[in-house]
């Protein structure tokens, strides 16, 4: 089956929300078109806490109509950002509707906190709404509109930047993340030659996405200038809703990766090095496996892809292999890599349709199957949670849906038989997969501290690029040898699309990884109750606290440096017990 998006597909009857305030057959067309529905909400009188409930869901059905249609026109534009009516498209709606739509969805913030029955609403999911409308009204400034449009129309520049990048090898012409396959093979003079190829691609881009970075900076901090803020990671740090913890958290997290995360990174490059005989560590020797002759292909083509994860996530709960079915029904995947299509993975919820979809660059890789998992607990995430009676409650923070799609990585892991039947290809996979996670939590860590910098610095690109330099060096393994690649370094974080397209979304991602970590220790220990509390996290979407959602899972959102060593230990010592099995077999 061809898993490409070609069109908005056609649900399945049972699917599909059922309007009762927005008309059935309603279509988006532009401002004109939405205002009436704007403006009879603008008008409801809110006599009574049960008209204030019917409100909130009136609105609710209205927003999940109107974002859905902005995730297809996103969606078909990253599939194919050579076509202009898509990229029109998308353009006509950040510039022509959501200006528009800014003022009115304040008005409605202002409404609904000025009503004198909010008091009344205390089910759960309702403090917590209100806690985010209150925040978003404090952060509203009628002069940023223009300014937040331009940035959401600039931001896409990048997937346009970056998805007309490739390679050629052997005459054929290869995207990036297709050369990064080649990446995994012995042939070292293949690996530099590939390697220097990629290098050559980003570095001619450059320029460009130094220029685009810096408007999009200019930009950003005028935002939160305007807002009253000294500057715009602060502004963002509000903006972001983190009421669980400070910015400075942020530099103690960084702290307690730097002791007891970094010096696992060093031990894992240490031995890569002296098991391939080297001399010299390069950056071209960072992927290749160091247990086989060949790299590892747990699937070929994305029909296998999806086949093997429905096996996989059978195995853990039948709900979870029902998700995947779904998406595959209803063709909301689009999963191979191809020119021409922006680079990346994510998974985007449809608060209509109640289906999420699936978009990423599959090769055929190891990191492809972590990948498709992955975005795979975000799906099983929307899922869970589609039940619920408002979209907002449905709208998790980042720390609490990474917490569901890191979490499925290592608890899929345990069932990576339907990807592999071999046992030692099988080791070598969840040898892989310790390993990131080990490498996972530097990485974060210096983009997230390299944001702080961006935003807090007046800077050139210049002096950007030497600021990398020295974070990444603070979090990576000096064993690996950067000679020769010197600007390759100094600009490795334009790789990061979050930098560009969704500013300071990333040190979830290493709160998330220790949440998971403590997910897949309760899986292994007792299963069915590590199911059962994941399911209940997932389940209960935003109606609660970071720290209660974390509560549910099992687990506790905690990133202090004693938290951090205990994981790590945990992980690397997993990590050294697959290694004694697959040392075994060999």
């Amino acid at each position: 089956m061809d898993y490409t998006c070609s069109m908005k597909p056609t649900l399945l009857p049972s699917q599909k929300m059922v309007r009762k305030f927005v008309p059935a057959d309603f279509v988006i067309t532009d401002w004109s078109a939405l205002q009436p529905l704007y403006d009879a909400l603008q008008q409801m009188p809110l006599t009574d806490a049960d008209a204030l409930r019917e409100f909130l869901r009136r609105r609710s059905e209205l927003d999940s109509v109107v974002s859905e249609e902005l995730a297809w026109r996103y969606i078909r534009m990253n599939c194919d950002t050579g076509n202009e009516e898509y990229s029109r498209a998308f353009e006509f709606f950040i510039r022509e509707i959501e200006p528009l739509l800014a003022p009115v969805s304040d008005a409605l913030n202002h409404k609904v906190l000025s009503c004198p029955f909010v008091s009344e609403l205390t089910g759960a999911g309702f403090p917590i709404l209100f806690r985010h409308l209150k925040r978003s009204t404090e952060l509203f400034r009628e002069e940023n509109i223009p300014l937040l449009t331009e940035i959401s129309s600039l931001q896409q520049d990048y997937g346009k930047i970056t998805g007309a990048l490739s390679v050629t090898h052997h005459n054929k012409p290869l995207t990036l993340q297709q050369a990064s396959k080649l990446l995994e093979e012995q042939n070292r003079e293949l690996r530099q030659e590939v390697f220097n190829k990629i290098v050559a691609s980003r570095i001619s881009a450059k320029q460009a996405l130094d220029d685009l970075l810096d408007r999009l900076i200019e930009k950003r901090n005028q935002v939160a200038v305007n807002a009253g803020y000294a500057n715009f990671r602060d502004y963002m740090h509000d903006e972001l809703c983190r009421f669980d913890y400070s910015v400075s958290d942020c530099f103690d997290f960084h702290e307690a990766i730097r002791s007891h995360a970094v010096p696992y990174l060093e031990k894992i490059s240490a031995e890569r090095k002296q098991r391939l005989g080297l001399s010299v560590y390069a950056p071209f020797d960072t992927e290749v496996d160091v247990y086989s002759d060949r790299p590892l292909q747990p699937f070929e083509g994305s029909e296998a892809l999806v086949e093997k994860t429905i096996a996989a996530f059978s195995q853990i709960d039948s709900f979870f292999a029902d998700c995947i079915h779904t998406m595959r029904t209803n063709r909301f995947l689009d999963l191979d890599s191809r020119l021409g299509k922006a680079p990346g993975g994510f998974n985007y919820p449809m608060m209509e349709s109640g289906i999420p979809f699936i978009y990423m660059n599959s090769v055929g890789s190891q990191k492809d199957l972590v990948t498709m998992v992955h975005e795979g607990g975000h799906a099983i995430h929307n899922f869970l949670s589609n039940h619920l009676e408002l979209s907002s409650f449905k709208s998790t923070p980042s720390e609490i849906a990474e917490l569901a799609s890191m979490s499925m990585e290592l608890i899929s892991m345990e069932h990576w038989e339907a990807f592999y039947t071999d046992k030692k290809e099988l080791l070598r996979a969840k040898c892989d997969q310790l390993e990131k996670v080990l490498e996972t939590l530097p990485w974060v860590a210096a983009v997230d501290c390299f944001q702080h910098w961006l935003y807090t610095h007046k800077h050139q690109p210049a002096e950007r690029s030497e600021a990398w330099a020295g974070i990444f060096a603070s979090f990576s393994a000096p064993t690996v040898d950067y000679s020769g690649y010197g600007d390759y370094l100094k600009n490795m974080w334009q790789k990061q699309l979050h930098i560009f397209e969704v500013p300071f979304y990333y040190i979830e991602y290493g709160m998330a990884q220790l949440g998971a970590i403590a997910v897949w220790r309760n899986y292994k220990q007792h299963p069915q109750k590590a199911i059962q509390d994941y399911k209940a996290a997932l389940a209960a979407g935003h109606t609660e606290g970071i720290r209660r959602i974390y509560e549910l899972a099992g687990v506790r959102f905690d990133f202090s440096p004693q938290y951090v060593k205990e994981l790590m230990d945990f992980t690397w010592n997993e990590l050294q017990n697959l290694k004694e099995q697959l040392h075994g077999l060999s």
